[in-house]
């Protein structure tokens, strides 16, 4: 073969597993990179406004499906900007491939620009890093790391190629396709049978979903129905099962969740979980009253009886397991004698019942969010995606708006990171432009990021941005009203959004009551249908909490010790009388 460049090789390897853009920022030490991929028919490199957009956009591409979101960035300065959305892929267990160009090491010179031991400073955050030694070692390197970051609860890995492997040719024997080799774990026959046998003695069963089963909604719904069980799910799994199934009850069960999943749970004897961890997040701080028969099935064994003591633990892919679960239930023709119509009675009544509460005593210089959410809903097809940010928003959109197909719903959980929706929202709607895509995002988290949509505007994506602005970092202003009287740095300055809007080339509403709404909504989506950016800026009304902050406030106030307690709720009502 003639010799090629590093950055010729890196672009075949990148083409062969499938990707379809990179984001990122040129530089000196990825320029190279940047002129093979011009050449590339298969590969869009995009420019963005921040490394940290770029992260936030390759997560949107990963949880979407179809292709791993990849970076191409430059060293030092490029990663630690990226590092926000690295580490939120890393904790969510999200797929990413970074690659990242490297200070040269054939000049023998000291103190170069960028130079930074990027292996170490990655290593917290990532499945895996590497510095490519030489030509040859390029694209099997790429393909290794492609490997690692889908297989197991996928994550995020870095690939570091020096400036003068990309700059130089080398030699090379050949260049070799992709082809994977990993296999996931399945369960055995016995874990079957061991799995229908607990479910056939429980008198009130459930199903707890997780995104490690993001792609068996079906298999679920067919489970859910021959077992007449409730079905429940992670924040981050909350596209996993179709909200508008009659089984359906939301986010969570017990005292944190909606009236639904508290009466439908109540009883619950034996709860079949699929693809979740049993994080703080999705426990609502270790609150869930998991009951003593826990069958945990996940594909990484690491997460069993660290929380929650399981019964039966199996490590399996999920998609693999719900297949071998649903045909044996299939064959085994398993019946149950619980009635369908008195719990789908039971949750769409409680469903009915939160809905009501939460459209009665409104503000009326503010926004209802149920409003805004069944206003989305209704404009919304089945396949939409809807893109949340981290915030009081967020757990407002897990418990008012409907997911009704997998993958419709992404948000950033386990690290948590504001900013996510602006950019993630471009990653989704770039990986199905059929797909409508909103984002809904706190004035806080658009601040971060909102000047991504001058990416939107290039690629012409029609996103509608909701922005929940109350003036406030809401969710911690609430933690700090309570117990603290007190609002220290969480009162934002006046921000004109419309100048964000004019300066990205995105179009502009504002909402200042629920009559403004409607007419709103349907402009801005009218505009996106067009392939612009939009905002729909609205002055919400953030004055009642959601079960889940209700109930993790009180599960924490719990386990004060009791000196502690008696003296926080001390002094939050001497302030409150005092202030």
């Amino acid at each position: 073969m003639p010799k090629m460049t590093g950055a010729a090789l890196a672009t075949w390897a990148l083409e062969q597993i499938g990707v379809r853009f990179t984001f990122g920022i040129p530089g000196v030490h990825n320029t190279e990179i940047y002129d093979e991929l011009a050449k590339s028919e298969k590969i869009q490199p995009l420019l963005v406004t921040h490394e940290q957009g770029a992260s936030f956009m390759a997560d949107g591409v990963s949880r979407m499906g179809g292709s791993i979101g990849t970076l191409l960035i430059v060293p030092a300065a490029g990663l630690t900007h990226a590092m926000s959305g690295i580490g939120e892929a890393f904790l969510d267990g999200i797929p990413m491939l970074v690659i990242s160009g490297g200070t040269r090491r054939d000049t023998g010179r000291s103190f170069q620009l960028h130079q930074l031991d990027q292996l170490r400073l990655a290593q917290e955050i990532t499945k895996k890093a590497w510095v490519v030694a030489d030509h040859a070692s390029i694209i099997p390197t790429i393909y290794e790391a492609y490997e690692l970051a889908m297989a197991g609860t996928p994550g995020p890995v870095l690939v570091e190629i020096p400036v003068e492997l990309q700059m130089f040719r080398g030699d090379v024997e050949s260049l070799p396709t992709f082809t994977p080799t990993y296999v996931p774990p399945g369960p055995t026959h016995q874990q079957l049978t061991d799995v229908i046998k607990l479910l056939a003695e429980a008198r009130h069963p459930g199903l707890y979903l997780g995104w490690g089963a993001r792609d068996c909604s079906a298999q679920f719904v067919a489970i859910a129905e021959q077992l007449v069980a409730p079905v429940s799910t992670t924040m981050q799994g909350l596209s996993v099962f179709p909200a508008n199934h009659r089984f359906h009850t939301g986010m969570g069960f017990g005292h944190s969740a909606v009236p639904a999943a508290e009466a439908a749970f109540k009883d619950c004897d034996c709860l079949l979980t699929v693809g979740a961890r049993f994080g703080e997040l999705a426990t609502a701080s270790y609150g869930l009253p998991v009951p003593a028969k826990l069958i945990h099935v996940d594909i990484n064994k690491a997460v069993f009886n660290r929380n929650y003591p399981a019964t039966l633990a199996i490590e399996s892919d999920a998609a693999t397991f719900m297949k071998a679960l649903e045909k044996r239930l299939k064959d085994e023709a398993f019946t149950t004698g619980r009635s369908a119509v008195a719990l789908a009675n039971t949750i769409r009544d409680g469903k009915e019942r939160s809905q009501q509460e939460w459209l009665e005593g409104s503000d009326a210089s503010r926004v209802n969010p149920a409003r805004v959410f069944a206003a989305l809903r209704s404009r919304m097809k089945d396949d939409a995606v809807l893109v949340a940010d981290d915030g009081n928003h967020t757990f407002l959109t897990a418990e008012l708006f409907p997911v009704h197909q997998s993958r419709g719903y992404i948000s950033p959980t386990d690290f948590n990171a504001m900013g996510y929706a602006v950019p993630a929202s471009i990653g989704a709607k770039l990986s199905d432009p059929s797909r409508q895509v909103v984002a809904v995002v706190g004035d806080g988290g658009f601040l971060m990021t909102g000047m991504e949509m001058l990416t939107a505007t290039t690629q012409q994506l029609g996103i509608v941005y909701v922005i929940f602005n109350d003036g406030e970092l809401g969710q911690i202003s609430q933690f700090q009203k309570t117990p603290l009287n007190r609002k220290t740095c969480t009162v934002l300055e006046t921000v004109r959004f419309e100048g964000m809007a004019m300066a990205t080339g995105a179009g502009y509403f504002s909402v200042t009551s629920d009559g403004q709404l409607d007419q709103a909504l349907d402009a801005a989506f009218a505009i996106a249908d067009e392939g612009r950016p939009v905002v729909v800026d609205v002055k919400i009304d953030y004055s009642r909490k959601t079960r889940f902050t209700q109930g993790v406030v009180k599960t924490n106030l719990s386990r004060f010790p009791l000196a502690e307690k008696v003296r926080f709720i001390a002094r939050a009502a001497k302030r409150h009388v005092l202030g």
